[in-house]
């Protein structure tokens, strides 16, 4: 059997619903509380002696798209007790409802410390402001900063690495916990002695993940002589890519010649590639001349100085690392020309007319790149 939806369970627990307004683009509730008694925060006597009242008014949780308020009708109590210092004091709700001094509900101030962790301040303010929670970014970064960090756990399985404070000029260390996800230290710099200090405090570590470079791993060595030592995934994934894309490459001018990709025909170059083309033609004379010198064991310095070329420029040509290859733009023509070249040769010179015969055959192009 179902049961109606009562205004009460729209508002948080420990309240009823008083009656409801409008105020501008937001919805007013007005709540009482559902407790008879209250008790005193200084001794923990339960009081019934209501001295006044006034209205608190708290921000809640959006309702069908629209803000509300929550009005509430908080009592002040008297305090019986003889040995109490307090004499008059509000009433406490629960923390998992509403906090003392509070302007917002728990729940809300929930979500709102969530937001603020997930997002941080101006794009968490922003994505709020959709959801009709209306708060400021400097709102949110309170709220994390109340609520505090979570309880540190003593991490088993770490990853460590470099990280720029200020990129080329300062450079730190990162440790992250590699089980929870999370970073938990940052190091003012990237020495061996520094992440050997931090390690050494974290004795129960077991599994340290770090880059290739022997700073970190004599540091973890000396810090945690038991923990194994591992090469992260990324920095695996980075090595391979880069050795093979030096040496693809170094191989590209042999792969080119094998498919047939290096000839050239300078007739047929449009004016911009053949800029290009002389450009590559001067770069393969400086190549050619330097392998010539270094075949006659001429060594680098003098290459330099003959060539006039810059010391790095020529270690590059002389590791294989200079390996220039011209190649120009593939055609949309390029699988129609020897339909294009027989149909000229017959007679058919009618740019339109060739061009309007190549849509039937699927071409996409337009109509200048037959004609011109």
């Amino acid at each position: 059997m179902r049961q109606a939806l009562r205004p009460s369970a729209l508002v948080p627990r420990g309240f009823v619903v008083d009656g409801t307004s409008s105020d501008g683009p937001g919805l007013v509730i007005a709540v009482r509380p559902v407790s008879r008694t209250s008790k005193c925060p200084g001794c923990g006597t339960n009081s019934e002696r209501v001295h006044s009242r006034y209205c608190r008014r708290l921000a809640d949780l959006p309702l069908a798209g629209w803000p509300v308020r929550l009005v509430v009708v908080a009592r002040r109590f008297h305090c019986d007790a003889v040995l109490c210092g307090r004499r008059i004091f509000v009433e406490r709700f629960d923390l998992d409802v509403l906090a003392p001094w509070a302007r917002r509900t728990a729940r809300l101030d929930h979500i709102v410390h969530h937001l603020g962790l997930a997002l941080g301040g101006r794009p968490a303010a922003s994505f709020a402001r959709r959801l009709m929670l209306p708060v400021s970014n400097d709102t949110l970064l309170r709220v994390v900063r109340r609520h505090g960090s979570p309880r540190f756990v003593p991490p088993t399985v770490v990853g460590i690495d470099d990280w720029a404070w200020r990129r080329n000029q300062r450079y730190g260390t990162i440790v992250c916990d590699l089980e929870r996800r999370k970073t938990i230290a940052l190091l003012p710099d990237r020495e061996p002695a520094t992440a050997q200090g931090w390690l050494s405090d974290q004795p129960q570590i077991e599994v340290v993940a770090r880059d290739r470079g022997g700073g970190y791993a004599l540091a973890a060595a000396k810090a945690l002589p038991r923990a194994t030592q591992v090469a992260d995934r990324w920095h695996l994934m980075e090595n391979t890519s880069r050795a093979f894309l030096d040496a693809v490459r170094k191989s590209m001018r042999q792969i080119r010649a094998a498919i047939g990709a290096v000839t050239i025909n300078p007739d047929l170059l449009t004016a911009a590639e053949r800029i290009q083309y002389e450009g590559y033609l001067r770069r393969e004379e400086a190549n050619a001349a330097i392998l010539g010198l270094a075949k006659n064991e001429v060594t680098i310095k003098e290459i330099v100085r003959r060539t006039g070329h810059s010391r790095g420029l020529v270690r590059k040509v002389l590791r294989g690392q200079r390996s220039d290859v011209f190649r120009v733009r593939e055609s949309s023509l390029e699988l129609h020309l020897q339909w294009l070249d027989e149909q000229w040769a017959a007679g058919h010179r009618n740019g339109s007319e060739l061009w309007r015969r190549l849509k039937r055959q699927g071409f996409r192009g337009g109509v200048r790149v037959v004609s011109g």
